[in-house]
């Protein structure tokens, strides 16, 4: 009875240190699929203001870039469409502003796009959920494209506010 109790006790403790296969995480992120229809959508400019940003070849590249999130079906594809975008960026910020946009709320706004975009890259680097993150660098995309169209259709001369006569 003594060994039976000792056996017991020995495969108890023996199955109590064993570590748990399922509690394991997959890295694997070809595996990981990607939902996109809980993704706001990008909103749409107004004629004018599309007339202006088609001629900003940067500009266009990157709404290209930006488009392809959209096609994303894994996590690899949202990162390789991340890293494009992260380039394109760098190239419109280097870019001649048409005169319209060449303003700092523009520019602003670019600043905290790449502020989400690069959120987006770090969530994917550490294997991290980038759903949060990728809803995010919309809104600050829609932001900047709002934006556009405001600077564009705004009739207020900043002039005669700051005038002191």
């Amino acid at each position: 009875m003594h060994k039976i109790f000792i056996a017991v006790v020995v495969l108890f403790i023996v199955g109590s240190c064993k570590e748990k296969v399922e509690d394991a995480v997959d890295l694997d992120a070809s595996r990981y699929e990607i939902v996109t229809d809980e993704w706001p959508k990008k909103i749409a400019v107004d004629p004018k203001v599309n007339a202006i940003l088609r001629e900003w070849p940067e500009f266009t590249a990157m709404d290209i870039s930006f488009d392809a999130i959209y096609n994303a079906v894994n996590r690899e594809d949202l990162s390789l469409t991340i890293e494009n975008i992260i380039e394109e960026q760098k190239l419109l910020e280097d870019s001649t502003y048409p005169k319209e946009f060449d303003i700092p709320q523009i520019k602003s706004r670019q600043k905290v796009f790449k502020t989400y975009v690069l959120k987006v890259k770090g969530d994917l680097t550490y294997y991290l959920d980038p759903t949060t993150s990728v809803q995010e660098m919309i809104e600050a995309y829609n932001l900047l494209r709002e934006k556009c169209n405001g600077v564009v259709y705004q009739t207020l001369d900043a002039k005669l506010i700051l005038e002191d006569e």
